[in-house]
């Protein structure tokens, strides 16, 4: 499977839609439920940027949202969860490592439009975005050890990652909710717009992104997640490993052709 054989009626979750060339918008679409986690979300997700990281095609930006006004995801289905066993439990949340992983590595950058409520498992998809936009009646939160349970897709990495051990502690441990403009104040969210003018912005600079050269765009990603689990002598050297995969591809002989000729650059992926 390849990002070019994905295809939106195949998914029972999520929506999926081309406005713009070179950028994909995936919707979580449980809207009757505030877009909650549940199984097939979580294998739905696995598919479409599992097949992303597999082959891009022309894909060079992605914009992940939510269904409706109220919630970008609501965190676990806890109805489906209901009577589970251990064992049950634990293949869905298979699911959901998966999942999690399919996010982080994807090769494409991706925006997070955050347009209502982020909770728990809801939460942890949205910081597996590269960044966030976020509408300013968002709310987030990581209520797992209210509910006897603790983060387990990803929360306890991502989160102190974003914003610093010591408020990622506060905010896990309490399972207290924030708003986006403290998550803006922390450094979780980049910006936190009206809901009107949330897509919007997130489309805009999406085309900002896709308008660049895209393995540049993607080696650029690929070290700065890296590296910063890296010592900075490391993390340098893998800079360069990133660099040097770059210099010999057409978009670099055309960025700089470009400039010289005084013409915007005709970057093909290549």
């Amino acid at each position: 499977m390849t990002a070019q054989g994905i295809h939106a009626q195949d998914l029972e979750t999520l929506r999926l839609s081309r406005a713009e060339p070179h950028i994909l918008e995936v919707t979580l679409a449980r809207p009757g439920v505030m877009n909650a986690l549940n199984t097939q979300m979580g294998r739905d997700l696995v598919e479409v940027f599992e097949a992303i990281a597999l082959d891009p095609v022309d894909l060079r930006c992605i914009v992940l949202t939510g269904e409706g006004e109220k919630a970008f995801c609501a965190g676990g289905d806890l109805k489906e969860r209901r009577g589970m066993t251990d064992e049950q439990w634990q293949r869905q949340h298979a699911v959901f490592e998966r999942m999690v992983r399919a996010l982080l590595d994807c090769p494409v950058p991706i925006i997070g439009a955050v347009n209502g409520a982020a909770y728990g498992g809801g939460c942890e998809i949205a910081v597996c975005c590269d960044f966030l936009y976020a509408a300013d009646h968002a709310r987030f939160a990581q209520t797992e050890v209210t509910l006897g349970i603790m983060p387990g897709g990803g929360g306890t990495q991502t989160l102190p990652r974003a914003m610093g051990e010591r408020r990622a502690k506060e905010l896990i441990l309490t399972g207290r909710p924030f708003s986006a403009v403290q998550a803006e104040t922390w450094g979780l969210v980049n910006r936190v717009l009206p809901l009107a003018d949330l897509l919007v912005e997130a489309r805009a600079t999406a085309a900002v992104i896709a308008g660049n050269a895209p393995i540049a765009t993607r080696q650029a990603k690929l070290s700065i997640h890296r590296g910063l689990q890296m010592s900075l002598r490391d993390g340098l050297a893998f800079e360069i490993e990133a660099y040097a995969r770059m210099v010999p591809s057409q978009d670099r002989h055309e960025g700089v052709l470009a400039f010289n000729e005084k013409r915007a650059p005709r970057f093909q992926g290549k």
